[in-house]
């Protein structure tokens, strides 16, 4: 059987780094767990390194951490919908918004339940994913403002996720003199200005951040290790937290050309054959890994001599060459995946979860 590991001692030099250069720089930061899919073995390993806040956008995953430590402060990271109101109130001490009429059903909702709710409202700073406009804005925090059992307690922004927008130093002081404004106007303190990213850790240390920006939501720097900002690695951090492995369930000699009418495969793709490869045999060898599990193109085999040939729902095939480390049926093909492959498998019910 395919499972995924998660190496704690690696995740605990990653998360202490980010710990220590985020009190240098007194900014507070909120670890985004989406990419663990609400898996309670790895979250209670991330609860036991000490943040007290953590952001997700599933509110299941939300209420996986609250039954391990009900004292931990909770994020939902996405506007709400209407049916998931009662639990956003439940599980989730702040929620970020942008729509009226979805805070109006949080605070009728906050107050059945007898809690105040925490918001942080979010600006579109050129993204055009969420966010409120930038020249309604004032007006929308002034009709929020009035809302019983509903605390605003931050702006924020989010940037790069839909369209690669990349956070500046100009869109961060916007955002920093909307505090400013709203403070004045209203005569209110904003505790906290969430403008920041994993994608935004390059600025912080090249000293691009303004002043007023405080508040960090930070996932893929934590567990990948990456500089998202220039599409690398960080030094002094790990990027191989996490591991792939599958099982080799077939191995043979085979044409490395199939013979027979072509059609299309099961997504729909027709294949061209180089001429040249007519007569010509390959080692191929099947894994018990498939579509349904992973897109091929967020994996790479550690081996560097492994080559991708084809996969379906539940079988991906690999063109070993001559196999010249001698694999066999049995022997476990190591992956190193990207953000979007370890999202794609941790969301798998049929990929066992290991920590090592």
């Amino acid at each position: 059987m395919a499972f995924i590991t998660l190496d704690t001692k690696k995740l605990k030099t990653n998360f202490n780094y980010l710990n220590s250069f985020f009190k240098e720089h007194n900014i507070y930061w909120s670890v985004v767990t989406k990419i663990l899919c609400g898996n309670k073995e790895y979250l209670t390993e991330l609860l036991k390194m000490g943040i007290s806040q953590y952001s997700d956008s599933r509110i299941s995953n939300l209420k996986t951490i609250k039954a391990i430590d009900k004292n931990v402060e909770t994020i939902y990271i996405k506007p709400p919908a209407k049916g998931a109101i009662n639990d956003v109130i439940k599980y989730a001490d702040i929620s970020m918004n942008t729509d009226f009429r979805t805070i109006e059903m949080l605070s009728k909702e906050a107050q059945k339940q007898g809690v105040i709710h925490k918001i942080i409202i979010m600006i579109d700073l050129g993204e055009l994913r969420e966010g409120v406009m930038r020249e309604d804005f004032v007006d929308f925090y002034s009709r929020v403002f009035q809302m019983k059992n509903i605390e605003i307690i931050g702006l924020g922004t989010n940037l790069s996720c839909l369209y690669g927008v990349l956070p500046n130093n100009d869109k961060l002081i916007q955002l920093s003199l909307y505090k400013q404004l709203v403070e004045a106007k209203f005569n209110v303190k904003i505790p906290f200005i969430s403008g920041g990213s994993s994608v935004t850790i390059p600025l912080v240390q090249q000293g691009l951040i303004p002043v007023g920006i405080n508040h960090f939501r930070v996932g893929e720097t934590l567990f990948m290790g990456t500089d998202v900002y220039n599409s690398e690695k960080f030094e002094h951090m790990e990027n191989d937290i996490f591991k792939l492995y599958a099982e080799i369930i077939e191995l043979y000699e085979k044409p490395i050309v199939p013979t027979g009418e072509m059609g299309t495969n099961l997504e729909g793709t027709s294949f061209d054959f180089d001429e040249s490869d007519h007569g010509k045999t390959t080692i191929r060898a099947i894994i018990d890994i498939g579509l349904l599990d992973i897109d091929m193109k967020h994996l790479d085999a550690t081996d560097a001599e492994i080559k991708y040939a084809g996969a379906t729902s539940d079988m991906v095939v690999l063109d070993l060459g001559e196999n010249p480390k001698q694999y066999k049926v049995g022997d476990l093909i190591e992956f190193t995946m990207d953000y979007m492959g370890i999202v794609r498998i941790m969301n798998s019910k049929y990929i066992e979860k290991r920590t090592v």
